[in-house]
């Protein structure tokens, strides 16, 4: 099948990727509320069809997070993206370089930042844990590299349950039966045993394999996780971070007017509202949902992007119209890489840039920093 849609990778990611992976990919926590409202809230807002408005030079070309981009568009952090295709984190920065949009590797990812900052540019994601000396040594490769921008993750001090997860037998019981389940769901998908078994060793988690010398796998890193994630983190950390990283500082996961404004206090100079991709609290706002609440409470003192839902270039307008400077894709990029390695997220990347130009034609709008609500046809109040 050719890919037309994100709906179309997810369809050939299902086929290709053991389960345990794919459900990892597409789940949410819990029941999956805030999961289907991010994308069902982004489909209840209907965009005005204008003609006769002279489009021709439309332009789609912003910056995000201090870096230019060729449309409004950045690839959110994945984790374990080296799972799903060989070497997965370096094949999408390369896509996204191509493309002409920013990539933020997750520090959660296969591949270590050195491996693939060597290949494209990167922003890096970082959550506080108690390791703060390993959050140093880590801070302090990444400004080696010359990355200029660090993305905090503060929605994620505990990790929600996620029931596919526990289904599949990727987290809960480890014995005999779960692991007996994986390396059948292994066999049955070939193709991936080939590409990412045994082409895309090692099979580590390439930020922490320093700090674990004894193996850095998803066992090891579990623990490592459990014993590490710091549930008193409050504002007041950001200045032991500020003393550490002296780049551009990014806050992803806030939903709460009130939040923004202590995130632009402690220093943001961008915010990126997100519910995790409905993988946290479950009865969550959607993202979309929360837009216009932080875009108020923030008042022009940090840019503000947003993360969660989209699917396709009319989301991605629906986004600007309500106040987002750009968007983050997480599952669509994740979608493709899984469907078809970086060439599934290059072909993604220009499918939902053409998207996007269309809908601003037909929606008489001709450059992509001055969509407004306008666009919509009833703007939430």
């Amino acid at each position: 099948m050719i890919a037309a849609s994100i709906d179309d990778f997810r369809a050939m990611a299902r086929r290709r990727l053991p389960d345990f992976l794919f459900e990892y990919i597409d789940g949410g926590s819990y029941a999956e509320e805030t999961l289907r409202a991010n994308t069902a809230d982004l489909a209840a807002l209907k965009l005005r069809q204008r003609v006769m408005r002279d489009v021709d030079g439309l332009s789609l070309g912003t910056t995000l997070m201090g870096q230019a981009a060729d449309f409004p568009v950045a690839l959110a952090p994945i984790g374990l993206a080296g799972l799903y295709a060989r070497r997965g984190e370096v094949q999408a920065a390369r896509a996204a370089a191509a493309a002409g949009v920013p990539f933020i590797l997750s520090s959660s990812s296969c591949c270590g930042i050195e491996e693939v900052a060597a290949a494209a540019p990167v922003m890096l994601q970082l959550y506080i844990i108690k390791d703060r000396g390993f959050m140093e040594d880590l801070l302090a490769r990444t400004a080696a590299l010359g990355v200029e921008t660090l993305v905090l993750t503060v929605d994620l001090i505990v990790h929600s349950p996620r029931r596919r997860d526990v289904r599949t037998g990727l987290t809960g019981d480890q014995g005999a039966a779960a692991r007996l389940r994986r390396a059948v769901e292994i066999a049955r998908h070939p193709a991936w045993a080939w590409d990412v078994g045994v082409r895309g060793r090692p099979h580590t988690l390439g930020n922490y394999a320093a700090k674990m010398p004894g193996g850095a796998g998803l066992a090891e890193f579990t623990a490592w996780v459990s014993r590490n994630f710091d549930a008193s983190v409050t504002w007041a950390d950001l200045d032991w971070l500020r003393r550490h990283w002296r780049g551009r500082l990014v806050i992803k996961g806030v939903l709460d007017a009130e939040d923004a404004r202590d995130a632009v206090a402690a220093g943001a100079e961008s915010i990126i509202v997100s519910n995790h991709g409905g993988r946290q609290l479950d009865g969550a706002p959607s993202a979309i949902a929360a837009l216009p609440r932080v875009v108020a409470a923030v008042d022009g003192r940090a840019e503000v992007l947003m993360d969660g839902g989209i699917r396709s270039g009319t989301d991605i307008l629906r986004a600007l119209a309500l106040g987002a400077r750009g968007v983050l894709l997480g599952r669509a990029w994740a979608y493709a890489l899984g469907a078809q390695g970086g060439a599934g997220v290059t072909r993604m990347l220009a499918l939902l840039r053409h998207e996007l130009a269309v809908a601003m034609a037909l929606a008489g709008q001709r450059d992509a920093t001055a969509v407004g609500r306008d666009v919509l046809v009833a703007p939430p109040r």
